[in-house]
């Protein structure tokens, strides 16, 4: 049996589809993350019992056509996206380009994206889109995004809403479980088709700010609230 697995790669369209000009984050995502700005399908094969090794070639030849058809459908779907023009003219933390959150909904997260980084030190960006509607690659120098800095793309076109690129230092003190914890939990497409964008956006900034805040060691950022 194949279970198609949420993964924390953002799958946030606003990069390139090829290796040269991928996700405008790519130089701060880890290695072990796709390169790509494009969804990355994760496919987790059940073994099954061994006195049936033929179900066992069927479902490995399965998962890695997922895998495959899944990677390269979705690279080839994406095109280079860097529109400037749709950035503010003025520096912002929180950019909705979509018209997901009320004027009040986004004064809320920015005060407690700054209130964030002034305890911790860690940056928290928030984009919400509608690809192909999106800044794009002008994102990262609008945003001097940097090791400390998360970014947080809301973009439903492919199902789950939640997407991050994570600075390789604040890989270092979150688990990864973390992210794909607060992808499944808040957005997945029954939770923002029943509750709104909105709210999905805004509880996943609750959750990331909570994690942030807690003492690193073993079990922090534990649950998902």
């Amino acid at each position: 049996m194949v279970l198609l697995l949420p993964s924390p790669v953002p799958r946030a369209p606003y990069g390139a589809a090829d290796a040269s000009t991928s996700s405008p984050l790519s130089t701060f995502l880890r290695p072990r993350r796709h390169p790509l700005a494009g969804v990355r399908c994760s496919a987790r094969r059940t073994p099954p019992p061994a006195a049936v090794p033929w179900k066992a070639t069927v479902s490995g030849a399965l998962a890695l056509t997922l895998s495959i058809s899944c990677f390269v459908g979705l690279a080839n779907a994406k095109a280079g996206v860097n529109k400037p023009e749709l950035l503010p003219k003025e520096f912002t933390t929180v950019i909705d380009v979509a018209g997901f959150l009320s004027s009040g909904q986004e004064n809320r997260l920015r005060q407690e994206i700054q209130d964030l980084e002034k305890d911790t030190g860690y940056k928290l960006r928030v984009l919400a889109q509608n690809y192909p509607d999106t800044p794009g690659l002008a994102i990262k120098d609008f945003w001097q995004v940097d090791d400390r800095t998360i970014v947080f793309v809301a973009d439903p076109t492919f199902g789950n809403i939640i997407n991050f690129n994570i600075g390789s230092l604040i890989d270092l003190d979150i688990p990864q479980s973390f992210w794909s914890r607060v992808a499944g939990k808040y957005g997945n497409m029954f939770y923002w088709k029943e509750k709104g964008e909105d709210a999905s956006i805004e509880g996943a900034v609750t959750a990331i700010s909570r994690c942030l805040r807690e003492p690193t060691g073993p079990s922090n950022c534990s649950e998902v609230f």
